[in-house]
């Protein structure tokens, strides 16, 4: 497989025949396993993907998904405490896992000896978290994810303004109206008996993918998947799914403006753009390249060299499962600057370019630089196997890589000016972030993403 990727990113014919390798199965019990087998080295992944983020949580319970991430590793009755970190790292191995919207990742890696192990831990907290859950886990590990919320939103620069966008962009009982870290108060409700009927409705086989990647006998690797997660009941037959929401279109808030403890003001401009892996959603990639990849870039080299507006711009498309946004954040030069003039600067480059289109070369210049950042990240095992997961839950086929892939390569410059049509003001959400008076804050975080993912880890 590594040297397929290779073969690839020499040469851009092989490149359209790339695919990811696998076997796919599902035990008795509902759980979806998918083996890629890569011996090009002694190393194991096992890839664990819960089809439950924050986009399943109920009001006054929020953040759920992401404590449940925590809670994930405090230990069972077989393997107590830290034992599921401590076991893994004298093994060898290491691990950790994501939280989005859209769902829950838990990864380990390790030498290719270890997979027994490996597959022993992940069934052992499958089956039995919920009986070794405890008041005493539960306080520690909310107490752990509200100090990272104080740091990643109360205390990051900009921080509360990323947070206040989802009420901004999204109406009220729409799954992504809330933030993936929750809120002090719902995490404060949380009770043992709401942990353990979370647990027992979504981390279940049924509502469950596994990926085994790397160096195994696939004939023994079966009977190994067997013999441990094979072994975890299959739960009562219930609708665990979401359900859809109406797509949104327009913002609730068309302007927010806030203070923050920062030093120099910024404005964030927010679009609802297309959903991952659905049309124009590449293209809104490829629009966030030409305006803000690199010091050629649109909005690089109009608003920083040649006007002097800002110290820094960046644009970006954050893909998600029920609806995607698209956004540009700026950052003043001085705390006097007009924001107004920044916005009205990044306007016109986005209008621009829905006018013209991009050049040629700026076209081909950015559908390389993502086509070589998207073969460079299967050269990953880890990767792989997270990609093997994540196209199955978005798409119901693993191995999606190739039509993936296509998507950019297919792209006409009609196709970037639609989508940066799509970037107009009648359509924009507008935050201004302000100094507070006496702020200390600090420009050297400027620019912060945290929280532009949706995303908690």
């Amino acid at each position: 497989m590594f040297l397929l990727l290779s073969a690839a990113l020499a040469s851009p014919a092989q490149a359209a025949d790339l695919s990811l390798p696998h076997e796919r199965y599902q035990l008795d019990n509902g759980l979806t396993v998918i083996l890629h087998h890569d011996d090009s080295l002694p190393q194991v992944v096992v890839d664990t993907w819960y089809d439950v983020g924050s986009q399943n949580e109920v009001a006054g319970r929020t953040g759920f998904a992401h404590l449940f991430e925590h809670l994930m590793f405090m230990g069972t009755t077989r393997l107590p405490g830290s034992g599921f970190d401590d076991l893994m790292e004298q093994s060898g191995g290491w691990n950790n896992a994501w939280t989005s919207e859209d769902a829950t990742n838990y990864y380990d890696v390790g030498p290719s000896h270890i997979l027994e192990l490996l597959l022993w831990m992940e069934a052992d907290r499958m089956e039995g978290l919920d009986g070794a859950m405890t008041q005493e886990k539960l306080d520690l590990q909310r107490d752990v994810v509200r100090n990272e919320r104080r740091q990643s939103v109360e205390d990051a620069p900009y921080g509360e303004a990323w947070e206040a966008l989802n009420g901004a962009m999204y109406p009220a009982d729409h799954p992504y109206a809330h933030p993936v870290i929750g809120s002090h108060e719902d995490l404060q409700a949380a009770t043992v008996e709401d942990v353990v009927a979370f647990f027992q409705k979504y981390y279940v086989p049924t509502n469950a993918s596994l990926v085994v990647a790397g160096d195994f006998d696939p004939v023994a690797v079966k009977a190994l998947i067997e013999q441990t997660l094979g072994t975890v009941p299959r739960p009562p037959d219930m609708v665990v799914g979401s359900v859809v929401p109406d797509p949104v279109d327009l913002p609730v808030t068309p302007m927010l403006e806030l203070t923050d403890e920062v030093q120099l003001p910024a404005t964030m401009l927010t679009w609802h753009s297309p959903k991952v892996l659905t049309s124009g959603d590449a293209a809104m990639d490829v629009v966030a390249s030409i305006l803000g990849e690199g010091r050629s870039s649109r909005l690089y080299s109009a608003l920083l060299h040649e006007q002097g507006l800002v110290t820094e711009v960046q644009a970006y498309q954050m893909s998600q499962e029920l609806g995607s946004l698209f956004q540009v954040f700026a950052l003043a030069t001085s705390p006097d600057d007009d924001l107004e003039a920044i916005e009205a600067a990044v306007q016109a480059e986005l209008d621009r370019l829905a006018q013209d289109g991009p050049t040629e070369e700026e076209l081909t210049r950015t559908r390389n630089q993502l086509e070589l950042h998207f073969l460079r990240e299967l050269e990953d095992l880890n990767s792989r196997a997270e990609n093997l997961n994540r196209y199955l839950h978005l798409t119901g086929e693993a191995d999606y890589v190739a039509q993936d892939l296509q998507r950019y390569r297919d792209l006409t410059p009609d196709d970037i000016k639609a989508a940066a049509a799509m970037l107009s003001t009648a359509r924009r959400q507008t935050t201004r972030i302000y100094p507070a008076p006496d702020s200390e804050g600090g420009e050297d975080d400027a620019g912060d993403d945290t929280g532009a993912e949706g995303g908690a880890q």
